[in-house]
């Protein structure tokens, strides 16, 4: 199994989809609890969701490994994506709800995470490289979207219900504020959806990375809430009808994106 698909568009804007595979090395899985085996923080169905965004042009790189495996919106070394919020390491040892990933404690070492980081980060992480320096060469500057879904609930994370669509600029670091706004309009101009900017979610290591607005590179992550989409009780029950809608308007925040940047 390759580290990650990925297809080359003709338009400015590329697309990370990190988190959606379900791969785990057999030797991996077998030391996984039961619940960890259920891999419950895959943001599913999202690489299925972005399907139409060949037709825009866009270049796409979605992992199939599970972020159980290896992290890809965490920084190599682990370090804390905000200065005053401890974050998820790059091999995460825990769920979302705090559950240990590991039946007998056997987290990984120093040294199986850099075999880790090695084997699956860093390839992910070069293509982006690659892939935006192309871009900008080519179209004079490059578009970052970095695609993501979680669960609506989940109290260990944070409060209450999050909106459906949570964009994140890094507080404007990673992609303009004129920019992120007219996102934050298209949405909710659909009238379908709750959303924020800069809410809980900020943005994490892909975005802070590689948004650097001053070199041309703009980067901005969605994170969706996964009843926008699909069932989530029974977890990963795909909803036609819905997943229709979010990504209609997904399509809108892309073409947006690309024509005001264009512009």
């Amino acid at each position: 199994m390759s580290v990650y698909e990925f297809h080359r568009g003709t338009s400015a804007l590329l697309i990370s989809v990190p988190h959606s595979g379900t791969e785990v090395p057999a030797s991996l899985f077998e030391r996984l609890s039961p619940i960890a085996r259920e891999l419950p923080d895959t943001d599913w169905y999202v690489d299925q969701l972005y399907a139409f965004a060949r037709e825009l042009g866009a270049s796409i790189i979605k992992a199939n490994y599970s972020r159980y495996v290896v992290d890809l919106n965490r920084a190599a070394d682990s370090a804390a994506l905000y200065d005053s919020d401890p974050t998820s390491p790059v091999c995460p040892t825990h769920t979302f709800a705090g559950a240990p990933l590991y039946a007998k404690g056997d987290v990984p070492d120093a040294r199986e995470i850099r075999e880790r980081v090695a084997a699956y980060w860093q390839p992910y992480h070069d293509r982006i490289v690659t892939e935006l320096a192309g871009l900008k060469a080519e179209h004079g500057h490059a578009l970052l979207w970095d695609a993501h879904s979680i669960a609506s609930e989940i109290p260990g994370l944070f409060a209450g219900q999050l909106p459906e669509f949570n964009l994140g600029t890094r507080d404007g670091a990673s992609c303009p504020d004129a920019v992120a706004q007219a996102l934050l309009q298209t949405i909710q101009s659909s009238g379908g959806f709750s959303s924020v900017l800069n809410g809980r979610f900020k943005g994490g290591y892909i975005t802070k990375a590689y948004g650097q607005p001053a070199q041309a590179v703009h980067a901005v992550q969605l994170e969706l809430s996964q009843r926008s989409y699909m069932t989530e009780q029974p977890r990963g029950s795909w909803n036609p009808q819905q997943a229709t809608a979010a990504a209609a308007c997904i399509r809108a925040l892309l073409t947006r994106y690309v024509q005001v940047k264009g512009s």
